[in-house]
């Protein structure tokens, strides 16, 4: 309908209410769990797609894997999505293209970052930077590619673990004069940095807790506080279903049946209901006169 807002404004209007808590997802039914938890949106991580393809992050996933795992997961939740573009996949005109196709898969934002490739894991050493003003080109780009003027435009900044916090908020300024929304320092290593880059900066800001890495894991109020109003989780869910799969693959491997298991599972019941199963039976029967598995 043409009155419905957008993806964008849907994100907008969200984290101008509260603080938003945006978990990453890692296939299209993960993205429905969360919708039916309660989270406002939900995030694709180029780390976590690369992850679940048995690949490292380091710029070997495509646009196109990343279109189409976004449209998937954007035609399984009506939440705002929010993609991992890494660094737009090349050059100022690869940028609008990356903008374009993401914006026809249905994503309400997308993040570029100002790594030179091979880009690696933002929480690693290693990184080398493009100039600030080639980035600076790249948001302009990105901001003149998109059709809707809603969707978020969101710049980060790996200068921290490599040219220190004065340069991230140098460089941070410059992408918000160049059209970015929304800001994004990865790898800030202390609380203290976490507020002298809000004060530097200003908002709106996006703050990374991921585990393991160098930024400290901060509560969210705290981030609110200093202006953050998107706090991502991008391979919290991930880890631990890793982890849960890893348990049930061992069980397996060594016992005589998987009964002890049960518990941890979810049902098939659960499953069908979250897949929304009966719905789609009940539409069957509506258009043909019959359920699914008819001879």
């Amino acid at each position: 309908m043409s009155g419905s807002p957008t993806p964008g404004q849907r994100l907008r209007r969200a984290w101008e209410a509260n603080v938003l808590a945006i978990p990453g997802v890692f296939c299209p039914l993960v993205a429905k769990m969360a919708e039916r938890l309660g989270f406002p949106a939900v995030y694709l991580s180029g780390g976590g797609l690369s992850a679940s393809l048995g690949l490292p992050d380091i710029g070997l996933i495509t646009l196109t894997e990343v279109v189409h795992q976004a449209q998937a997961i954007c035609q399984a939740t009506a939440l705002p999505l929010i993609c991992d573009a890494d660094t737009g996949f090349g050059s100022s005109v690869n940028v609008e293209r990356t903008v374009r196709q993401l914006e026809a898969a249905g994503v309400a934002g997308l993040h570029l970052e100002d790594q030179e490739l091979p880009k690696r894991c933002g929480h690693l050493s290693g990184k080398t930077l493009i100039s600030a003003e080639e980035m600076a080109a790249k948001i302009q780009a990105a901001v003149a590619a998109r059709r809707d003027p809603n969707l978020v435009i969101i710049a980060r900044t790996d200068a921290r673990g490599v040219q220190g916090l004065e340069e991230a908020i140098r460089r941070a300024r410059l992408y918000k004069q160049a059209g970015a929304d929304v800001i994004f320092p990865e790898a800030l290593e202390s609380a203290e940095e976490f507020a002298v880059f809000a004060r530097e900066v200003g908002g709106p800001l996006l703050a990374n807790m991921t585990e393991f890495g160098r930024s400290p894991l901060l509560e969210r109020s705290r981030l609110a506080q200093w202006g953050y109003r998107l706090v991502l989780y991008p391979l919290t869910a991930l880890r631990l279903a890793l982890r849960a799969a890893e348990a049930a693959l061992r069980h397996l491997l060594t016992a005589d049946h998987q009964r002890e298991l049960l518990p941890q599972m979810y049902t098939r019941a659960e499953l069908y209901d979250l897949l929304d199963y009966k719905g789609y039976e009940e539409r069957d029967r509506r258009y043909f006169g019959l359920g699914p598995g008819r001879e």
